[in-house]
């Protein structure tokens, strides 16, 4: 017998309060300093993250695992990388071997790896200047798949582009636009991009095109 104590939220509130501690601090009104994390994933959420934040919800301490080897630093620092007037912030997990490594959750076995993962990995790279890096994926399992990538110039382009955009639409504030994929669904700020309303009006198709009847 458990008693009548929730443990479930018991655990619940302590991986928050663990995710937390373990969160890379961002300066939100620094805005000629952009994350490295800021600039991978999807801009609105980075953007929301800043000027009007809630609390993403983890799902257990699978989740807090890259954030703990950071805080105990196994051979990495945070380092900057300058982009004109901006400075482009990063943070390995981990350096081993003269190689970047990351550690990321997952909840089944990945055959290939996740995007937004590799332009993180590839950005580190140049930042760090290292030539080689690994993304280790672990399930609630404890199952790990590994992939291995070398830099690559046109990848850190693309994530230096992002950062400029991200930095003029914090200037400007303009809410970046709407990025869809398959992180939309546990974003916390899915209903601000994806309103739904019971008793909504029903509309035809030709009529959310602006066709006409006739």
């Amino acid at each position: 017998m458990m008693g009548d104590r929730d443990f479930r939220s018991i655990v619940k509130n302590a991986v928050d309060s663990i995710g937390r501690e373990l969160e890379i601090e961002i300066d939100a009104k620094d805005i000629k300093t952009i994350h490295l994390k800021e600039a991978v994933q999807c801009l609105r959420r980075s953007y929301y993250d800043r000027v009007d934040p809630k609390e993403v919800e983890r799902r257990g301490f699978n989740d807090l695992l890259a954030g703990m080897l950071r805080k105990l630093q196994y051979g990495s620092n945070p380092k900057e990388f300058a982009i004109d007037d901006i400075k482009l912030k990063g943070h390995a997990d981990m350096i081993a071997d003269d190689s970047i490594v990351l550690f990321r959750p997952a909840n089944t076995i990945l055959e290939t790896p996740l995007a937004n993962d590799l332009l993180y990995l590839n950005a580190c790279m140049w930042i760090y200047d290292k030539k080689d890096g690994i993304i280790i994926y672990i399930t609630g399992n404890k199952e790990e798949t590994m992939f291995s990538l070398t830099r690559d110039k046109k990848m850190f382009e693309e994530v230096i582009r992002r950062v400029r955009v991200l930095s003029d639409l914090l200037k400007e504030q303009k809410t970046p636009i709407l990025e869809p994929s398959n992180d939309c669904t546990d974003c916390q700020y899915y209903q601000r991009c994806f309103i739904t309303k019971k008793n909504a009006k029903q509309v035809s198709l030709s009529e959310m095109l602006g066709l006409s009847k006739d």
